[in-house]
């Protein structure tokens, strides 16, 4: 499991044995700094998934939204925020790896491209592998300006730098105010594709699905808000607990003081039966040394490659601090 925090907006990571106890490598420090990689010198939302060729990719918003607070730049956001709105960034990050601990990175400058100078934000990459194209889709959250969130896609190039196609329009709500963000898109038992969602109405924020038998769509949204939190949440991610047909929908509970993660199970994504939160009493899904993670994603590895992370991350801590004061 891939995660952020916002105490450092660097890269987290964490490995399972049984896809229900997760432990964080380095001690829960980060393993890649966001100011090493971003523009704006932090990583948040960051999504993970292992190519047919065995290599990692990842994905991740280029964005510190404390940039100001911790001395990265002088105002609170890049541009102004009445015209482009809170949290407005103008890349994605994308990284690759063999082997889960020497990384290559690129940053994708979105709103340098044709016909998105004006975008406000352009958030939550996520990665799948296109069977039929036989190439990685990124797609990911972009708001114009300060008006509501789509999701948008694009295909990778070979050396995954960058696109190589223009983007395109996935998903959008058209119904008054509503947005999408933080999409996140699996291939059910069914063949068929479901696309979970993060919506917004009125201030509150609940996890969605919309449905296709196109991986790019079109996408049918059902009007059912799946998750049963009393607070808000963002941030689907699916994915499939090994040698089985049940997945599991995992959640960030923003809204939630302190902020966890939220679980549901579904086989075939019409009941979802709910499994708690982290460490949350009767919940079997539990973190050995870390909490409060932010906007994860999980990926299968094998137990031999888990035991490696564990045993480098041991051998060779970094154990710097990368939180700033103004």
């Amino acid at each position: 499991m891939i995660y952020f925090s916002d105490s450092d907006h660097c890269l987290h990571m964490a490995v399972s044995m049984d896809g229900y106890e997760f432990t964080a490598l380095n001690d829960n420090y980060p393993v890649i700094a966001g100011d090493t990689i971003a523009e704006q010198k932090g990583l948040r939302d960051p999504y993970i998934l292992r190519g047919p060729d065995g290599t990692y990719y990842v994905a991740a918003t280029d964005l510190h939204i404390f940039a100001q607070q911790y001395g990265y730049r002088t105002t609170q956001f890049e541009r102004d925020q009445q015209e482009f709105g809170w949290g407005n960034n103008k890349n994605l990050a994308l990284l690759k790896s063999k082997d889960l601990i020497h990384w290559e990175h690129s940053l994708v400058r979105v709103q340098q491209m044709e016909g998105f100078h004006d975008i406000g934000a352009t958030w939550a990459p996520e990665l799948i592998w296109d069977e039929k194209e036989k190439a990685i889709m990124i797609y990911w959250t972009i708001r114009r300006g300060n008006g509501a969130c789509k999701l948008y896609y694009a295909y990778a190039n070979k050396e995954f730098t960058g696109f190589a196609t223009e983007p395109k329009l996935l998903f959008e709500k058209t119904k008054g105010d509503h947005t999408a963000l933080d999409g996140d898109i699996v291939k059910g038992n069914d063949g068929r594709y479901y696309l979970h969602y993060a919506e917004y109405d009125e201030g509150f924020s609940g996890i969605m699905v919309a449905v296709s038998d196109n991986l790019t769509g079109p996408y049918t949204f059902q009007p059912e808000i799946i998750d049963k939190e009393e607070k808000a949440c963002e941030a689907p991610n699916v994915w499939k607990r090994y040698g089985t047909d049940t997945y599991v929908l995992m959640y960030d509970c923003f809204g939630r003081r302190p902020h966890n993660f939220g679980f549901l199970e579904t086989k075939d994504f019409k009941t979802y039966t709910d499994i708690g939160h982290f460490n949350e009493e009767g919940s079997k899904m539990k973190t050995t040394n870390f909490s409060s993670p932010k906007h994860g994603a999980v990926t299968p590895i094998s137990r031999k490659d888990a035991q490696k992370l564990l045993d480098y991350w041991q051998k060779n801590p970094v154990h710097n601090d990368h939180r700033r004061t103004s």
